[in-house]
């Protein structure tokens, strides 16, 4: 086992750069220093980090088919994502357009009431004075049933007292 001092590369391997130039306008890549990673003790700055073996860099043609692969299945998402966020505004459009029929039926059905009631508004008031006639001939209906029953009642005493003085 080989031990060494050495210093952490952050950086990315040479066949991703393009990678990282291309991404660079979309994502923030920040490069951090090398203590970022290692925590604040005192003493860390002659500490001798141990390795097993040097890291490797895949091959060019691996990265390369790699990014490839990545990049078609990113651009398969975000359609994906695209479409149904362009499927959810129409169908919110469809809505919208459906809510505002609805309204403008229920606008015209208002009109319409409002248009009726009025009508009868004033049917009634042309039918008002003939109501008063009615109510007026009601009460002195009324009246007159009052004069019939008191009118009968008279004549049944008369005709007791006329059989009562007709028996002896």
């Amino acid at each position: 086992m080989q031990t060494s001092r050495s210093t952490h590369r952050l950086g990315l391997p040479k066949a991703l750069q393009p990678v990282k130039s291309f991404l660079s306008p979309f994502f923030a890549i920040p490069s951090f220093p090398p203590s970022f990673l290692l925590p604040p003790f005192p003493g860390l700055d002659d500490a001798v980090v141990e390795t097993a073996e040097e890291a490797t860099e895949p091959a060019e043609a691996d990265i390369t088919g790699l990014c490839q692969d990545m990049f078609s299945k990113m651009a398969t998402y975000l359609t994906g994502e695209l479409t149904a966020t362009s499927e959810d505004y129409k169908l919110l459009e469809n809505m919208n357009k459906l809510t505002s029929l609805k309204y403008l039926e229920m606008k015209d059905i208002a009109v319409n009431i409002s248009r009726n009631l009025k009508d009868l508004n004033q049917k009634y008031a042309a039918l008002q004075p003939y109501l008063d006639q009615i109510t007026l001939i009601e009460e002195q209906v009324a009246a007159l049933e009052q004069a019939a029953y008191k009118l009968d009642a008279y004549s049944k005493k008369l005709e007791a007292k006329y059989k009562k003085l007709e028996r002896r």
